[in-house]
């Protein structure tokens, strides 16, 4: 089966995790897919596929040469839940510029003005939605790679070490990496299959927290409310108003970190505010999250005590001090790209991957390109040329290197 046909029927299946949720798998269907997977690679001959109680799919390939390294590929099975995951209707497309009519009932277009990321992408098959869905590359483009270069690995003759597979639930809630069992998976290093344009090799990323404001008010007949009523919801607003305007994801880039509000919900009597708060530079991130704390106590200072709830909790740390002391882990990846002709891009990545937390729990992880772009919106698509190249570095990364 090709990487396109792989591609197309794990799409079929949906997969969106939910932060609402605090069972593993955090929704029960990213189970089919998960079982899907272990069937077909026991069938094209991995070792030991299974399935936990949890959702994880882990496999080996045998090595054919002792003393070579364990290397590990691995993707994550859920969705984002930022876009509806079903139903996801695909079609490949040959983009030869400009405008992409993903629907022409509903007038949704996709266009080099708005995402000028599909300059780069003329003269290549791509795969996209019909504008009312997510697609799934994010990561099932991922899976079927891996998936594909298992195959051709297992039909080779070609010497390698034990190939170590595993498939994650619920990496885009954050908690891909909450049961990996690093210790049965078995590999000396690993790889992450996640990332976006082809040729994108990433082992940095941000540091990352959550955080949550509570302000309990109390209401009461506007009539009469002078001196007696607390509006949450008011309050609240002032909050964001102590929040930095400038870092926030609609106005960085780069290595350039945020506080961003991503929901909002209240009346008069209470109101929530959910932060993500991100920074590659660990004095800046803790900076970050100060500004946080110190705008709460600020605001309780003001409305007293019991009125302002805050809540930071760290998410994960950025990976490069793990992987600046394994740096044989990129420059192997730098080299099955440019054997195969496609330039490596080391750029930090603007979020997570399951990586990041894995090589902090010992398992050294940088992130793989995909060929897939725009994720966690209805104008995702995917390069089929991107996915056919990233078998092959697949493949070359887990030869023997001379």
């Amino acid at each position: 089966m090709d990487v396109r046909t792989r591609f197309l029927k794990y799409i079929s299946y949906p997969t969106m995790s939910s932060e609402d949720s605090e069972s593993t798998p955090s929704t029960e269907k990213q189970l089919a897919l998960a079982g899907e997977l272990v069937a077909e690679l026991r069938e094209m001959g991995a070792e030991n596929a299974r399935m936990t109680e949890h959702g994880y799919v882990y496999a080996e390939l045998r090595e054919t040469k002792e003393g070579l390294p364990a290397i590990g590929f691995i993707a994550h099975m859920d969705t984002s839940p930022d876009a509806p995951d079903a139903p996801i209707n695909a079609r490949e497309i040959l983009y030869t510029g400009g405008d992409v009519v993903l629907n022409e009932e509903k007038n949704i277009v996709m266009s080099p003005e708005d995402f000028p990321v599909l300059n780069e992408h003329v003269g290549e098959r791509l795969i996209v939605t019909d504008g009312t869905t997510l697609l799934g590359a994010d990561d099932k483009a991922g899976i079927a790679e891996i998936m594909s270069a298992a195959e051709s690995i297992v039909r080779s003759s070609a010497p390698h070490g034990r190939i170590c597979i595993a498939f994650t639930p619920d990496e885009e809630i954050g908690r891909g990496a909450d049961l990996f069992d690093v210790e049965k998976f078995g590999a000396d290093f690993a790889y992450t299959v996640d990332g976006g344009a082809l040729g994108e090799l990433e082992y940095e990323n941000f540091n990352a927290a959550s955080g949550k404001i509570v302000v309990k008010g109390v209401s009461i007949h506007p009539g009469s409310a002078k001196g007696k009523m607390i509006n949450a919801a008011r309050i609240a607003c002032e909050f964001e108003e102590l929040m930095p305007k400038d870092a926030v994801p609609e106005k960085t880039e780069g290595y350039e970190g945020f506080i961003h509000l991503t929901d909002v919900f209240g009346n008069c009597e209470e109101a929530q505010l959910s932060y993500i708060i991100r920074d590659h530079d660990k004095e800046k991130f803790e900076q970050k999250k100060q500004l946080f704390k110190d705008a709460a106590a600020k605001l309780s200072e003001k409305y007293g005590a019991g009125v302002i709830e805050c809540t930071v909790r760290d998410s994960y740390y950025n990976m490069r001090e793990i992987i600046e002391k394994n740096m044989h882990t990129v420059e192997r990846a730098k080299a099955a790209m440019l054997a195969l002709g496609v330039t490596p891009k080391t750029v930090p990545i603007r979020g997570g991957t399951d990586g990041a937390r894995l090589s902090f729990m010992g398992l050294p992880c940088p992130n793989l390109s995909t060929g897939g772009e725009n994720f966690h919106s209805r104008f995702e698509f995917v390069s089929v040329d991107a996915m056919e190249k990233m078998v092959d570095i697949i493949v070359k990364i887990a030869e023997k290197q001379q």
